[in-house]
């Protein structure tokens, strides 16, 4: 492949997916900043392997982003607690908006999961890999992805019950 072809295709190939993959680097981060900079890593590594991965690009940069992000939260700098406060200071139960509320309720929630289960839901739940594959990505067994995706819905369930506790309980 001549490299005016490689660069075209691989250009393409960034310009159709940079928005789906930025979001899925996002929800694994919690950070838009530690997001860009994971896509970006995940871009550089793609384009330097482009000619063994160009079959399933996708799947590579999806694996690199899983990568990048566990190892970004592992670096010390990174590390930063959100406490359940945090999570419901983000819920306003007063706003008319409802469906802004949702999404940055969703994010605040999914932001104060463990990083493993965030991983876990993200992928499973707004990507749509079955379990195997997720395993694969998160370098863990089934049944580790199948218990870490639990916990987190459970998670997530009782963070969006006491949004709906708080805004009955307002309204009264």
């Amino acid at each position: 492949m001549r490299d005016r072809d490689r660069d075209s295709e691989f250009h393409r190939f960034v310009s159709e997916r940079s928005a789906r993959l930025l979001r899925l680097a996002y929800l694994l981060s919690a950070d838009y900043a530690t997001a860009e900079d994971v896509l970006q890593t995940a871009f550089v590594r793609a384009y330097l392997r482009w000619g063994r991965i160009a079959s399933n690009p996708e799947a590579y940069v999806r694996r690199v982003v899983v990568t990048v992000a566990a190892d970004e939260r592992r670096r010390p700098y990174r590390r930063r607690e959100v406490t359940a406060a945090q999570v419901s200071e983000a819920i306003d139960p007063a706003d008319p908006h409802g469906s802004v509320e949702a999404v940055h309720g969703l994010r605040a929630a999914l932001r104060a999961l463990p990083p493993r289960q965030r991983t876990a839901v993200v992928l499973r739940h707004w990507v749509g890999l079955d379990p195997a594959e997720v395993a694969e990505l998160m370098d863990c067994t089934v049944e580790t992805v199948r218990s870490q995706t639990a916990r987190g819905l459970d998670k997530l369930r009782a963070a969006y019950a006491s949004r709906t506790d708080q805004h009955i309980e307002l309204e009264r």
